[in-house]
């Protein structure tokens, strides 16, 4: 039986949320939308690697044992020498990758011009790198913006995510770089295809308890690939797909697929469960306020010409 990424996540369902609360009435908003609003940090999920790790093949979950393996490692991090940098963890749902299309698991081939630009994308990523200039230095490093894939996958720190509504509106928050998307519902065109952003052009709908976000209008600077977007770039093609579904009141589904044909030779999804916590805290990005970096590098850069003549 071949795997769809609609497959997969029917599987994740059952691993991740069991069967508590089936059949159990969700909430809605006092307008009568399902009630996306809350707080949801993915840092649980941000241990379940990008990628699945070939030897598994086409298996989108893992047994108990194994997952009991897996979050004994992460219980033997937090309690060990990085508890500190790795103390938002916690124990990661069965799955095997946040990729869930492809049925491996694994990114599709790019394209040769999406191979040219992510093989420069990386050289900007060696510390040797001697970046001449700021704008030679990636959105993420310069503070700027992760993109909405960023912002989206999980990461071990400063992941959480606020989503708010009120009629024809939906607001979500994201922790890291102090981002915020206003998502109007409803039948809207997209700006023009001139004005591009960061994080594009969002427009919302419902398609029953499922609330579908297409995004547009991308400027094609900021990456799509594992943590905080600094992967792999894309391109002013890329689209999104996000749908957000609550399993239950305390479990939201989160897809996103990703269609760049600038950058990929075909597109490919993304799914995992968020736990919801209202106890957490989503934290000021204070970056450029005590940041260095660029400068430092710049001067570096002025430097070593200064050495060279």
């Amino acid at each position: 039986m071949k795997f769809t990424a609609a497959v997969t996540l029917a599987c994740l369902l059952v691993v991740t949320a069991g069967i508590a609360g089936q059949g159990a009435r969700l909430p809605t908003t006092p307008w009568g939308e399902p009630d996306l609003r809350g707080t949801w940090p993915g840092s649980s999920v941000a241990s379940v690697s990008f990628e699945r790790d070939p030897s598994l093949g086409t298996r989108a979950t893992l047994t108990p044992e194994e997952t009991a393996r897996q979050n004994a490692i992460i219980d033997s991090q937090i309690f060990g020498e990085q508890a500190n940098f790795l103390a938002e963890l916690a124990h990661a749902p069965a799955i095997t990758s946040l990729i869930v299309d492809p049925e491996n698991g694994r990114l599709p081939p790019m394209t040769e011009d999406g191979a040219r630009r992510a093989a420069a994308w990386q050289l900007v990523a060696d510390p040797e790198f001697p970046a001449g200039s700021a704008d030679q230095l990636r959105p993420y490093d310069r503070c700027i913006s992760r993109g909405v894939l960023g912002s989206a996958f999980p990461n071990v720190y400063g992941s959480g995510m606020q989503i708010h509504q009120a009629p024809g509106v939906v607001v979500i928050r994201y922790e890291m770089v102090h981002e915020a998307r206003i998502i109007p519902i409803g039948r809207r065109a997209h700006l023009s295809p001139a004005i591009r952003s960061y994080m594009g052009d969002a427009r919302g709908s419902w398609d029953g308890d499922t609330l579908v976000v297409e995004t547009t209008n991308f400027n094609g600077r900021t990456g799509s690939y594992a943590r905080n977007g600094d992967g792999n770039p894309t391109s002013t093609a890329l689209r999104l797909v996000e749908r957000f579904r609550l399993r239950d009141e305390r479990t939201l589904l989160y897809e996103v697929r990703i269609e760049d044909p600038q950058t990929w030779l075909r597109p490919w999804t993304v799914a995992f469960p968020i736990a919801r916590d209202d106890t957490y805290v989503l934290h000021e990005y204070a970056c450029h306020e005590g940041n260095y970096a660029i400068r430092n590098i710049l001067s570096a850069a002025r430097a070593s010409e200064g050495g060279r003549k």
